[in-house]
């Protein structure tokens, strides 16, 4: 394992409500260094999406500090955290968020066309990410032929089509029966065996066994924060 991929300190959310202010988090004090696999788990409204999106640099933090790679976020632009975001970090969500219209190679070139990389290239490593993911068969289909499954599979290797050096997954088998699920967990854990460093939020439990260490939310807490106590390769 090498350093940390992100470390918060201190980290409190609130929003403004009709009834005041209401505090999401209240202190979170995490690291994650590289090459981690980490379980998040919470009920709803523990806090837990509202740290992943801090993490994925999709909102910022009311008080606290957040430093991705070392680099406090807090002392970046908009554009500077569009950048990051756009570089350093891999997003798979439950719906998986495909272009219908787009066959494979497209949906998961679409990173590289905002990083302006060329078409030729594009396609060249949106194929070999296919590859990676066992869909190069399928990369001339739309989402809506091919399953469940796959389209997951099509979002992971969208996801690694920049090279990032963290994915965040926001339930991602949450659409998928048990084989679906499965598989898209053996996919995470052979990439986390070559050095991908993994966050995977989740509510349930055989998906959360699949991973190294959880991290339990609670009331804008972290509760727990440990080894993954019979591990499951799926």
């Amino acid at each position: 394992m090498g350093g940390e991929v992100i470390r918060t300190v201190g980290l409190k959310k609130s929003y403004l409500t009709g009834a005041g202010a209401l505090e999401v988090l209240h202190g979170v004090d995490l690291a994650i260094g590289e090459g981690e696999f980490v379980a998040v788990m919470g009920p709803s409204g523990s806090g837990k999406s509202t740290f992943m999106n801090i993490l994925g640099c999709l909102d910022t933090p009311t008080s606290g500090e957040y430093f991705l790679l070392g680099e406090r976020a807090g002392t970046l632009s908009p554009d500077q955290l569009a950048a990051r975001r756009g570089r350093y970090l891999g997003f798979v969500f439950q719906g998986f968020n495909l272009l219908p219209r787009a066959d494979l190679v497209e949906n998961v070139a679409l990173p590289l066309l905002y990083a302006k990389v060329p078409w030729a290239e594009r396609r060249e490593r949106a194929r070999q990410k296919l590859d990676l993911v066992g869909l190069l068969p399928w990369a001339g289909h739309r989402p809506a032929q091919v399953s469940g499954g796959q389209q997951q599979r099509a979002a992971i290797a969208r996801a690694l089509a920049g090279e990032p050096s963290l994915i965040l997954a926001d339930e991602p088998t949450g659409n998928l029966d048990s084989q679906n699920s499965d598989e898209i967990m053996r996919l995470f854990t052979e990439l986390n065996d070559k050095g991908l460093t993994l966050i995977v939020v989740t509510h349930e439990p055989d998906v959360a066994a699949c991973a190294r260490r959880l991290v339990r939310f609670h009331d804008g807490l972290v509760v727990e924060d440990g080894p993954v106590a019979g591990r499951r390769r799926p």
